[in-house]
């Protein structure tokens, strides 16, 4: 059966729109954890738009949970996590322009400072994913850099229109976990995914985790983000059961 890891970063996004002090990031990761999700994911980009040193700091401290996070292999992101030590890091790519993650990581050109990023992260015990297309150069790049993981990035299905496009995207997601667990790689999913369309990418068997953010997020400003977190979990449980 998957779990669920909550996605956090726009908690911090609605508080950063103030430049204030509410709501916490940290208090929204104890309510997530008291609803049963499986783990916290925060991106700290190098920016800081939403998540800052503090948040990483202080969800290091309490997140009783898998802290997962995600980040890019910039130098001085990448010497923040050896040092706070979460439980995993998932490398993601990053523009600075850019309102969300765009696309996934390109393992095969950066397969040099991949591979340089993953021994430091497992040096300090820390399991490394990668964000990537359900492409196979991407997959088999990542299982040859010693990737622990990999996140598929789920924007094209979540994005797609139609019966036949929907499929496709469903078909690629399929393809890619299977490759990934002939290369030993635990398979996790993620981007766009809401309440109307996690059905489907759950019911993809071996699909073991999955990182959902802004649906939850945005239904918790109507219920309440323990509640939000219930009904997605309730949902992931349903179908990949």
């Amino acid at each position: 059966m998957a779990v669920l890891n909550v996605n956090i970063d726009h908690v911090a996004t609605v508080r950063q729109a103030r430049l204030t002090d509410e709501p916490d990031p940290v208090w929204a990761a104890v309510q997530c954890e008291l609803a049963g999700a499986n783990g916290i994911t925060i991106h700290l980009r190098q920016d800081r738009r939403h998540i800052g040193d503090r948040d990483v700091r202080l969800l290091k401290e309490t997140v009783a949970c898998k802290l997962n996070l995600e980040m890019c292999m910039a130098e001085p992101i990448v010497r923040i996590a050896e040092e706070i030590k979460p439980d995993q890091v998932t490398l993601v790519p990053e523009k600075r322009a850019e309102l969300t993650t765009e696309g996934g990581l390109d393992c095969v050109r950066g397969k040099k400072r991949l591979a340089g990023v993953v021994k430091r992260m497992h040096k300090k015990s820390i399991l490394v994913s990668t964000f990537i297309a359900p492409d196979s150069e991407q997959i088999i790049a990542s299982a040859q850099t010693g990737c622990d993981a990999i996140e598929l990035h789920t924007g094209m299905y979540a994005n797609a229109k139609g019966e036949r496009p929907i499929k496709k995207r469903l078909a690629e997601l399929e393809a890619g976990k299977e490759l990934a667990a002939e290369n030993k790689l635990v398979v996790h999913a993620g981007h766009g995914l809401t309440y109307r369309n996690i059905g489907a990418a759950a019911s993809i068997k071996g699909l073991c985790e999955f990182n959902i953010g802004h649906s939850i997020i945005a239904r918790a400003v109507f219920v309440g983000i323990g509640q939000a977190t219930a009904e997605m979990i309730k949902l992931i449980d349903k179908f990949s059961g």
